[in-house]
Protein backbone atom coordinates (compact mmCIF):
# COMPACT_ATOMS: atom_id res chain seq x y z
CA UNK A 1 0.00 0.00 0.00
CA UNK A 2 1.50 3.70 -0.40
CA UNK A 3 1.09 6.72 2.33
CA UNK A 4 0.88 10.08 1.60
CA UNK A 5 1.61 12.35 4.40
CA UNK A 6 -0.44 15.92 4.73
CA UNK A 7 0.74 18.54 7.49
CA UNK A 8 -2.54 19.90 8.90
CA UNK A 9 -1.32 22.31 11.55
CA UNK A 10 0.83 22.71 14.36
CA UNK A 11 -0.80 21.74 17.86
CA UNK A 12 0.70 21.82 21.57
CA UNK A 13 -0.27 18.40 23.11
CA UNK A 14 -2.40 17.62 20.36
CA UNK A 15 -4.41 14.57 21.93
CA UNK A 16 -8.29 14.04 20.40
CA UNK A 17 -9.05 12.87 16.66
CA UNK A 18 -12.50 11.95 15.01
CA UNK A 19 -14.81 13.20 12.08
CA UNK A 20 -18.17 13.95 11.61
CA UNK A 21 -20.68 14.40 8.52
CA UNK A 22 -22.57 18.22 8.02
CA UNK A 23 -24.38 18.47 5.10
CA UNK A 24 -23.24 15.40 3.29
CA UNK A 25 -19.37 17.14 3.58
CA UNK A 26 -16.79 15.44 6.13
CA UNK A 27 -15.04 17.42 8.68
CA UNK A 28 -11.66 16.23 10.33
CA UNK A 29 -11.64 17.11 14.12
CA UNK A 30 -8.53 17.81 15.95
CA UNK A 31 -8.35 19.03 19.63
CA UNK A 32 -5.90 19.85 22.17
CA UNK A 33 -5.33 17.79 25.73
CA UNK A 34 -3.89 20.84 27.16
CA UNK A 35 -5.69 24.15 26.97
CA UNK A 36 -6.77 25.41 23.64
CA UNK A 37 -8.90 24.67 20.88
CA UNK A 38 -10.49 22.14 18.51
CA UNK A 39 -10.31 22.36 15.11
CA UNK A 40 -12.06 21.14 11.83
CA UNK A 41 -11.16 20.87 8.09
CA UNK A 42 -13.55 20.18 5.51
CA UNK A 43 -13.26 17.31 2.88
CA UNK A 44 -12.87 16.47 0.55
CA UNK A 45 -9.69 18.26 0.23
CA UNK A 46 -9.42 19.20 3.98
CA UNK A 47 -7.51 22.28 3.28
CA UNK A 48 -8.54 24.87 5.33
CA UNK A 49 -9.76 24.63 9.14
CA UNK A 50 -11.91 26.63 11.34
CA UNK A 51 -12.33 26.60 14.63
CA UNK A 52 -14.83 24.45 17.06
CA UNK A 53 -13.79 26.13 20.16
CA UNK A 54 -11.05 28.42 21.22
CA UNK A 55 -11.31 26.70 24.71
CA UNK A 56 -10.83 25.41 27.46
CA UNK A 57 -9.57 22.33 26.08
CA UNK A 58 -8.65 19.45 27.99
CA UNK A 59 -9.97 17.00 25.28
CA UNK A 60 -9.85 13.23 25.66
CA UNK A 61 -12.54 12.09 23.15
CA UNK A 62 -14.83 12.96 20.91
CA UNK A 63 -17.89 11.30 19.55
CA UNK A 64 -20.44 11.16 16.39
CA UNK A 65 -23.82 11.11 17.57
CA UNK A 66 -25.75 8.28 14.65
CA UNK A 67 -28.55 10.08 13.23
CA UNK A 68 -27.67 14.10 13.26
CA UNK A 69 -26.12 16.58 11.17
CA UNK A 70 -22.88 16.72 12.36
CA UNK A 71 -23.98 16.79 16.11
CA UNK A 72 -21.23 15.23 18.60
CA UNK A 73 -20.02 14.70 22.33
CA UNK A 74 -16.70 15.48 23.86
CA UNK A 75 -14.48 15.99 26.79
CA UNK A 76 -13.25 19.03 28.29
CA UNK A 77 -11.08 20.18 31.08
CA UNK A 78 -9.38 16.96 31.74
CA UNK A 79 -6.14 18.70 31.64
CA UNK A 80 -3.10 16.90 32.17
CA UNK A 81 -1.08 15.79 35.73
CA UNK A 82 -3.63 15.49 38.19
CA UNK A 83 -6.35 18.06 37.81
CA UNK A 84 -9.16 16.48 36.47
CA UNK A 85 -11.59 17.50 38.95
CA UNK A 86 -13.74 19.67 36.32
CA UNK A 87 -13.58 16.95 33.60
CA UNK A 88 -17.01 16.98 31.81
CA UNK A 89 -19.27 16.08 28.50
CA UNK A 90 -20.06 18.58 26.23
CA UNK A 91 -22.42 18.32 23.39
CA UNK A 92 -21.63 20.23 19.95
CA UNK A 93 -24.20 21.10 17.48
CA UNK A 94 -22.96 22.68 14.11
CA UNK A 95 -24.65 25.44 13.11
CA UNK A 96 -25.92 27.18 10.16
CA UNK A 97 -23.76 30.14 10.04
CA UNK A 98 -20.69 27.88 10.66
CA UNK A 99 -20.29 28.81 14.02
CA UNK A 100 -20.98 25.60 16.87
CA UNK A 101 -22.88 25.59 19.84
CA UNK A 102 -21.37 23.83 23.00
CA UNK A 103 -23.54 22.72 25.94
CA UNK A 104 -22.69 21.04 29.18
CA UNK A 105 -24.73 17.68 29.70
CA UNK A 106 -22.41 16.04 32.36
CA UNK A 107 -20.09 16.79 35.17
CA UNK A 108 -18.01 13.57 35.58
CA UNK A 109 -14.44 13.84 37.17
CA UNK A 110 -11.83 11.72 35.67
CA UNK A 111 -13.85 10.98 32.62
CA UNK A 112 -11.43 9.42 30.26
CA UNK A 113 -12.81 8.00 26.86
CA UNK A 114 -16.47 7.23 26.06
CA UNK A 115 -18.64 6.31 23.19
CA UNK A 116 -22.19 6.05 22.63
CA UNK A 117 -23.47 2.54 21.10
CA UNK A 118 -26.56 1.17 19.44
CA UNK A 119 -28.86 -1.83 20.49
CA UNK A 120 -31.97 -2.20 19.05
CA UNK A 121 -33.75 1.23 18.70
CA UNK A 122 -31.88 3.15 21.43
CA UNK A 123 -28.82 4.39 22.32
CA UNK A 124 -26.34 4.13 25.03
CA UNK A 125 -23.75 6.02 26.91
CA UNK A 126 -20.78 4.58 28.59
CA UNK A 127 -17.79 6.19 29.74
CA UNK A 128 -14.60 5.18 32.14
CA UNK A 129 -13.11 7.46 34.49
CA UNK A 130 -8.92 6.84 34.96
CA UNK A 131 -9.68 7.48 38.65
CA UNK A 132 -12.55 8.76 41.33
CA UNK A 133 -10.31 11.11 43.36
CA UNK A 134 -6.46 11.53 42.96
CA UNK A 135 -4.11 13.40 45.34
CA UNK A 136 -1.22 13.57 43.51
CA UNK A 137 -0.18 12.06 39.67
CA UNK A 138 1.02 8.62 40.91
CA UNK A 139 -1.94 8.41 43.56
CA UNK A 140 -3.97 5.37 42.25
CA UNK A 141 -5.91 4.48 45.60
CA UNK A 142 -9.51 5.63 44.63
CA UNK A 143 -9.81 3.74 41.46
CA UNK A 144 -12.16 4.61 37.98
CA UNK A 145 -15.30 3.32 37.65
CA UNK A 146 -17.20 2.28 34.47
CA UNK A 147 -20.32 4.57 33.82
CA UNK A 148 -23.50 3.93 31.33
CA UNK A 149 -26.88 5.00 31.24
CA UNK A 150 -29.30 5.40 27.75
CA UNK A 151 -28.49 8.90 25.96
CA UNK A 152 -32.16 10.02 24.60
CA UNK A 153 -30.50 13.91 23.44
CA UNK A 154 -28.49 16.85 24.43
CA UNK A 155 -29.88 18.08 27.43
CA UNK A 156 -28.22 16.58 30.59
CA UNK A 157 -27.46 13.07 30.57
CA UNK A 158 -27.94 10.63 33.65
CA UNK A 159 -25.43 7.64 34.25
CA UNK A 160 -25.23 5.24 36.64
CA UNK A 161 -21.66 3.24 37.66
CA UNK A 162 -21.86 0.06 36.48
CA UNK A 163 -18.41 -1.19 37.81
CA UNK A 164 -16.33 0.23 40.36
CA UNK A 165 -12.91 -0.67 41.22
CA UNK A 166 -11.04 -0.56 37.95
CA UNK A 167 -7.36 0.96 38.53
CA UNK A 168 -5.72 3.09 35.90
CA UNK A 169 -8.94 2.77 33.94
CA UNK A 170 -7.19 4.14 30.42
CA UNK A 171 -8.06 2.08 27.48
CA UNK A 172 -10.88 1.84 25.24
CA UNK A 173 -12.22 0.41 22.02
CA UNK A 174 -15.63 -0.17 20.08
CA UNK A 175 -16.23 -4.10 19.00
CA UNK A 176 -18.32 -4.62 15.96
CA UNK A 177 -18.61 -8.63 15.66
CA UNK A 178 -21.23 -10.99 15.15
CA UNK A 179 -23.71 -8.90 14.77
CA UNK A 180 -23.68 -6.92 17.65
CA UNK A 181 -21.62 -3.80 18.88
CA UNK A 182 -19.86 -3.74 22.59
CA UNK A 183 -17.32 -2.35 24.35
CA UNK A 184 -13.49 -3.96 25.27
CA UNK A 185 -12.58 -1.42 28.35
CA UNK A 186 -8.69 -2.26 30.34
CA UNK A 187 -7.14 -1.42 33.57
CA UNK A 188 -4.78 -2.48 36.02
CA UNK A 189 -6.88 -5.77 36.92
CA UNK A 190 -7.59 -6.64 33.00
CA UNK A 191 -9.36 -6.44 29.90
CA UNK A 192 -13.39 -6.48 29.84
CA UNK A 193 -15.90 -7.02 27.44
CA UNK A 194 -19.01 -4.80 27.83
CA UNK A 195 -22.21 -5.08 26.05
CA UNK A 196 -25.40 -2.93 26.55
CA UNK A 197 -28.95 -4.34 26.97
CA UNK A 198 -29.93 -5.73 23.88
CA UNK A 199 -33.81 -5.87 24.44
CA UNK A 200 -35.98 -4.15 26.99
CA UNK A 201 -35.91 -5.33 30.52
CA UNK A 202 -32.38 -6.81 30.18
CA UNK A 203 -28.99 -5.94 31.63
CA UNK A 204 -25.57 -4.57 30.64
CA UNK A 205 -23.19 -7.72 30.44
CA UNK A 206 -19.32 -6.92 31.81
CA UNK A 207 -17.61 -10.12 30.24
CA UNK A 208 -13.54 -10.67 31.77
CA UNK A 209 -11.32 -11.18 28.95
CA UNK A 210 -7.58 -11.07 30.38
CA UNK A 211 -6.87 -10.99 34.28
CA UNK A 212 -3.29 -8.62 33.97
CA UNK A 213 -2.72 -5.02 33.61
CA UNK A 214 -3.37 -3.90 30.45
CA UNK A 215 -3.63 -0.04 29.21
CA UNK A 216 -5.18 -0.16 25.65
CA UNK A 217 -6.68 -3.09 23.44
CA UNK A 218 -8.14 -3.60 20.44
CA UNK A 219 -9.75 -6.46 18.21
CA UNK A 220 -9.67 -7.50 14.70
CA UNK A 221 -9.63 -10.84 12.57
CA UNK A 222 -6.15 -9.78 11.08
CA UNK A 223 -5.73 -13.24 9.47
CA UNK A 224 -9.43 -14.20 8.15
CA UNK A 225 -9.94 -17.29 10.17
CA UNK A 226 -13.10 -16.24 11.72
CA UNK A 227 -11.69 -15.51 14.84
CA UNK A 228 -10.20 -12.04 16.86
CA UNK A 229 -7.40 -11.35 17.15
CA UNK A 230 -6.47 -8.87 20.28
CA UNK A 231 -3.56 -5.99 20.02
CA UNK A 232 -2.77 -4.57 23.63
CA UNK A 233 -0.66 -1.93 25.39
CA UNK A 234 0.55 -3.15 28.90
CA UNK A 235 0.88 -2.04 31.63
CA UNK A 236 -0.54 1.32 32.13
CA UNK A 237 1.68 3.59 29.30
CA UNK A 238 3.82 0.55 29.27
CA UNK A 239 6.71 -0.58 26.91
CA UNK A 240 5.24 -3.58 25.29
CA UNK A 241 2.90 -3.83 22.07
CA UNK A 242 1.95 -7.16 21.68
CA UNK A 243 -1.13 -9.15 19.72
CA UNK A 244 -2.78 -12.36 21.53
CA UNK A 245 -5.19 -15.37 19.98
CA UNK A 246 -7.45 -17.29 21.82
CA UNK A 247 -5.77 -21.20 21.45
CA UNK A 248 -7.26 -23.69 22.59
CA UNK A 249 -9.23 -21.43 25.14
CA UNK A 250 -5.95 -20.14 26.31
CA UNK A 251 -4.61 -16.85 24.99
CA UNK A 252 -1.37 -16.79 22.91
CA UNK A 253 1.06 -14.17 22.52
CA UNK A 254 1.48 -14.37 18.84
CA UNK A 255 3.24 -11.05 18.15
CA UNK A 256 5.38 -8.72 20.08
CA UNK A 257 6.44 -5.06 18.40
CA UNK A 258 10.51 -5.43 18.12
CA UNK A 259 10.94 -1.92 19.84
CA UNK A 260 10.82 -1.80 24.46
CA UNK A 261 10.12 2.13 24.83
CA UNK A 262 7.48 3.21 27.79
CA UNK A 263 4.62 5.40 26.63
CA UNK A 264 2.86 3.13 24.15
CA UNK A 265 -0.45 5.10 23.50
CA UNK A 266 -2.02 3.73 19.99
CA UNK A 267 -3.70 0.72 19.27
CA UNK A 268 -6.34 1.12 16.72
CA UNK A 269 -8.23 -2.10 14.87
CA UNK A 270 -9.17 -1.23 11.28
CA UNK A 271 -8.43 -1.69 7.50
CA UNK A 272 -5.89 -0.25 5.43
CA UNK A 273 -6.48 -0.62 1.70
CA UNK A 274 -8.95 -3.21 2.28
CA UNK A 275 -6.55 -5.43 4.91
CA UNK A 276 -7.26 -5.83 8.89
CA UNK A 277 -4.80 -4.28 10.55
CA UNK A 278 -3.44 -2.90 13.79
CA UNK A 279 -2.41 0.37 13.73
CA UNK A 280 -0.14 1.75 16.92
CA UNK A 281 1.80 4.53 18.27
CA UNK A 282 4.67 5.12 20.80
CA UNK A 283 5.30 8.60 22.32
CA UNK A 284 8.57 7.72 23.78
CA UNK A 285 11.92 5.94 21.77
CA UNK A 286 11.48 6.42 18.02
CA UNK A 287 7.96 7.35 18.61
CA UNK A 288 6.78 5.41 15.29
CA UNK A 289 3.30 5.46 14.11
CA UNK A 290 3.16 1.74 12.57
CA UNK A 291 0.82 -0.58 11.39
CA UNK A 292 0.69 -4.62 11.92
CA UNK A 293 -0.46 -6.52 9.17
CA UNK A 294 -0.56 -10.45 8.60
CA UNK A 295 2.27 -11.34 6.17
CA UNK A 296 1.43 -14.94 6.46
CA UNK A 297 -1.60 -16.81 7.44
CA UNK A 298 -1.07 -20.62 7.92
CA UNK A 299 1.21 -20.56 10.44
CA UNK A 300 0.31 -16.89 11.33
CA UNK A 301 2.90 -14.42 10.94
CA UNK A 302 2.60 -10.54 11.88
CA UNK A 303 4.81 -8.00 10.92
CA UNK A 304 4.95 -4.24 11.55
CA UNK A 305 5.58 -1.54 8.93
CA UNK A 306 6.53 1.93 10.07
CA UNK A 307 4.24 5.15 8.79
CA UNK A 308 6.57 7.39 10.28
CA UNK A 309 8.83 8.14 13.32
CA UNK A 310 9.63 10.63 15.27
CA UNK A 311 5.90 11.83 15.96
CA UNK A 312 4.95 10.34 19.08
CA UNK A 313 0.89 9.76 18.40
CA UNK A 314 -1.51 9.92 21.03
CA UNK A 315 -4.48 8.99 19.20
CA UNK A 316 -5.48 8.09 15.44
CA UNK A 317 -8.94 8.18 13.94
CA UNK A 318 -9.03 5.81 10.51
CA UNK A 319 -11.58 7.43 7.69
CA UNK A 320 -12.45 5.31 4.77
CA UNK A 321 -13.29 6.89 1.63
CA UNK A 322 -14.11 6.04 -2.64
CA UNK A 323 -10.64 4.56 -3.42
CA UNK A 324 -8.69 5.80 -0.44
CA UNK A 325 -8.13 5.24 3.62
CA UNK A 326 -7.42 8.38 5.92
CA UNK A 327 -5.41 7.83 9.15
CA UNK A 328 -6.06 11.26 11.41
CA UNK A 329 -3.42 11.59 13.55
CA UNK A 330 -2.81 13.29 16.62
CA UNK A 331 1.05 13.66 16.62
CA UNK A 332 1.22 15.18 20.43
CA UNK A 333 5.20 14.55 20.48
CA UNK A 334 5.50 16.51 17.72
CA UNK A 335 2.50 19.25 18.36
CA UNK A 336 1.28 18.62 15.09
CA UNK A 337 -2.34 17.28 13.56
CA UNK A 338 -1.91 15.17 10.45
CA UNK A 339 -3.52 12.92 7.96
CA UNK A 340 -1.80 9.73 6.04
CA UNK A 341 -3.23 8.87 2.85
CA UNK A 342 -3.49 5.16 2.16
CA UNK A 343 -4.36 4.05 -1.24
CA UNK A 344 -3.62 0.23 -2.94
Amino acid sequence: MNIQKRFLTTMNRCYSANHIVVDGQTRVLVATEGEGACLAWTGPDYAQSHEVWAGPGGTMSMVPIPGTNGEFLAVQKFFKMFQWEEAKVVHVKPLADGRYAVTDILHLPYIHRFDLLPAGNKLYFIGGTLATTKQAKEDWSDPGKLWVGEYTGPGPLQVTALKSGMTQHHGYSRLEHAGRVSSLVTCREGAFEVTPPQQAGTEWQVQPLMDWPISDIAAIDIDGDGELEYATIEDFHGPHFRVYKRVAGQWQKIYEHPEVSEFYHVVTATTLAGQAVFVGGCRRGKQQLFYVQAVQASPLVLQAQVIEEGVGPSNVHVMHEQGRDIIVSANREKAEAALYIVTP
